[in-house]
Formats: structure tokens, C-alpha cells, sequence
């Protein structure tokens, strides 16, 4: 009797897609007011309220900079995006978080976008997203003034780098009849005073002689800007659609990262295009 061995199943490595089938990308800002994406391929960028509806009443997920619901946030994403995005695809996501936002904002930001299925999970400083889209030399210090709905935050970079950070609860949706413009542009002033005085380098004060960068919908408003120029003493710049700057900023970094070897499994990760800021990643088929 003659047996016959079955031949061995040979796994070949899989060949690469086209990069259009292979790859998608999503960046995201997660405001206390609106929730601005951008997916690559697409021109426009979505701009949402911040808000999910569980049932009879609404939900606002993400207050003063915070994410208070995570479950919350990812129903509104899957809401949002889910059905925007290719069915096959490695998803790499981008996501802006406050300076001081800390590991509780970057870890409950990775655990809301799970929804989506990323592939990897990058997180970079809204200043620094907006930095780029200002297209801001980021080898000098640069002083970055972010006015939201609900916080406002002032950041040194250096080197690209947060080296100095200051926020306070407050933006324009606090300025009404009663309350004046003058309590944000005070309260920007009291923290850039604050960074002068326990900078021992000197930084803050070449950043601001140099002109801060004013994003957020803040620097939409005249009254605002005005007064801050006065009250700082200073230039200061509002970048191009000021109000979606940070998302635009974490496309461009999308774009930047989505070969990096580190994204397209050519190798084991490196640094990331980020400069260190935190990462995570799923094989294929996770």
C-alpha cells in the first residue's frame, strides 16, 4: 500500500493592496463644544457638536477639555464616522490633545476611537497641530494661544516640544452680557505672565516678542484679539481658520506618519513622527 503525503499549506507573505484599499486615515479633535475630523480622501472636514443622545436626554462627553464619558465619546464617533469608512481597511488615527490634558486624556481618547478599529493610534499636542498648520518654524520658541468654546490654553513649544503649559476653565461660550471679553484676555495675560516670570531661559519672552499664534474660535472674535494685543504688548497671529487649525494640523501629521515603517509593518516601531508622544497599535486581524 502506497501513501501519498499531503502537501504542506505554504503561507506566502500576503501581497501588499493599492494604497488607496491598504490604508485610511482619520484625524480628530475632540473639543468640549464641537468634534472636527478630517478622513483622508476626503476635502472637507466634518464638524459636529460635541454630543450624543443615549435616550430622552443629551450627553456631553467631553467638558473643559475633559473626556467625563468615554462610552458616550465612542457612540458618538461610530455615529459620526463609522459609516464613512472603508470596510477593509488599516486605519491609523490621529487625535490632538490639550497639553495638560495628561495619560488621562490620551488613554480615554485611545479607548473612545477603539470603535473605529485603528490599526495605530497617534496623539499629538493641539499646539503643535496647530504650529504646523501655521507652517510656524518649529526650531525657535513659539507661544501658542488656544481659545476654545469651553477652555482656554497657552503653550510654549520648543523644538516642537511642550516645555511650558497653562489653561484656565474659560472660553467663549462664558463671555455673554454679564460676563466681558476682558475675563478671557485677563485670564491669557495672567498665565503668560506666570511662564515669564518662572522662565529662567528666557524663551517665553523671545516666543512672545515674537508674535503668539492665536487659534480656536477665540480668535475669530476682534474684541478678543484686540485686546490681547494691547493687554500682551505684542504681536499676536491668527492662523488661517483659526477654528479648525488643530485638526488640519493632525492631518498633515496623518500624512506624514502613514509611511513611517513603524505604520506600514515594514518594520518594528521607531519614533514616530510625533516626537514621542504616545502610540497604539494593533496587528492585522486584531
Amino acid at each position: 500500500m502506497t501513501t501519498t503525503a499531503r502537501p504542506r499549506a505554504v503561507h506566502a507573505p500576503p501581497r501588499p493592496w493599492p494604497l488607496d484599499r491598504q490604508w485610511s486615515g482619520i484625524a480628530l479633535d475632540l473639543g468640549s463644544a464641537r468634534t472636527r475630523a478630517w478622513i483622508s480622501g476626503r476635502r472637507s472636514i466634518l464638524d459636529v457638536p460635541t454630543v450624543t443622545f443615549p435616550g430622552d436626554g443629551d450627553i456631553h462627553p467631553v467638558q473643559r477639555g475633559t473626556i467625563v464619558d468615554t462610552p458616550a465619546t465612542a457612540r458618538m464617533l461610530d455615529r459620526l464616522l463609522g459609516h464613512r469608512l472603508p470596510r477593509f481597511s488599516r486605519r491609523l488615527i490621529v487625535v490632538t490633545a490639550p497639553a495638560l490634558g495628561g495619560v488621562a486624556f490620551r488613554t480615554e481618547a485611545r479607548t473612545a476611537v477603539e470603535i473605529l478599529r485603528p490599526y495605530s493610534v497617534l496623539t499629538i499636542p493641539t499646539a503643535r497641530a496647530v504650529a504646523m498648520t501655521a507652517g510656524a518654524d518649529l526650531t525657535r520658541p513659539l507661544l501658542v494661544v488656544d481659545i476654545g468654546a469651553h477652555l482656554t490654553e497657552v503653550t510654549l513649544l520648543t523644538d516642537g516640544a511642550v516645555t511650558d503649559a497653562r489653561h484656565t476653565a474659560l472660553g467663549t461660550s462664558d463671555v455673554d452680557g454679564l460676563t466681558p471679553p476682558t475675563r478671557i484676555t485677563d485670564a491669557i495675560v495672567a498665565m503668560v505672565t506666570a511662564m515669564l516670570e518662572q522662565d529662567t531661559t528666557a524663551q517665553t519672552l523671545d516666543a512672545l516678542q515674537a508674535g503668539a499664534l492665536l487659534a480656536g474660535g477665540g480668535a475669530l472674535r476682534p474684541d478678543i484679539t484686540y485686546r490681547l494685543t494691547r493687554q500682551l504688548n505684542a504681536p499676536v497671529k491668527p492662523v488661517p481658520a483659526p477654528h479648525t487649525a488643530a485638526v488640519r494640523g493632525a492631518a498633515q501629521l496623518l500624512e506624514a506618519a502613514r509611511t513611517h515603517p513603524s505604520i506600514n509593518g515594514n518594520t518594528e516601531p521607531a519614533a514616530h513622527p510625533c516626537q514621542g508622544e504616545g502610540t497604539a497599535r494593533r496587528r492585522p486581524g486584531a
